[in-house]
């Protein structure tokens, strides 16, 4: 079907985070996927574990035949992240400890999540796009 993917930065999250969750009803799934930004100099990401999963991400909620949304939040540069008081590190909700973290949003919830060392698996990808039915 369609996957509808909106960015959001630190500095932007809470204000596209509040839209997406007044959107997430006219959506079969909602995805949240925390991801390192892309350095200037080569449009990557500094996060190897980010450049193997976004692509596989991708491709499977694609192939979903729900209408997807996505919020894509990029956490900052690399020492912005390694920061313990990061936001989203120290926030209740998402109490990220690595990126890519790919999260499930129900209900105003979590209801799944993937951690960096399994969001790049397709088998964990498809799982948690099932349970989301």
């Amino acid at each position: 079907m369609t996957v509808k993917i909106v960015d959001a930065s630190l500095s932007s999250f809470d204000q596209v985070f509040s839209k997406f969750k007044a959107d997430a009803p006219n959506f079969n799934s909602n995805f949240i996927l925390f991801l390192a930004d892309n350095e200037p100099s080569t449009n990557l990401s500094w996060c190897p574990d980010c450049v193997r999963a976004e692509p596989v991400i991708y491709k499977k909620l694609e192939e979903s035949e729900a209408n997807v949304a996505l919020l894509r939040a990029y956490v900052g540069d690399r020492p912005t992240w390694r920061n313990p008081a990061h936001p989203w590190r120290t926030d209740s909700n998402f109490k990220l400890t690595g990126v890519p973290t790919l999260v499930r949003w129900e209900k105003d919830a979590i209801t799944g999540r993937l951690e960096d060392h399994e969001a790049h698996l397709p088998t964990k990808i498809d799982a948690l796009l099932a349970s989301a039915k």
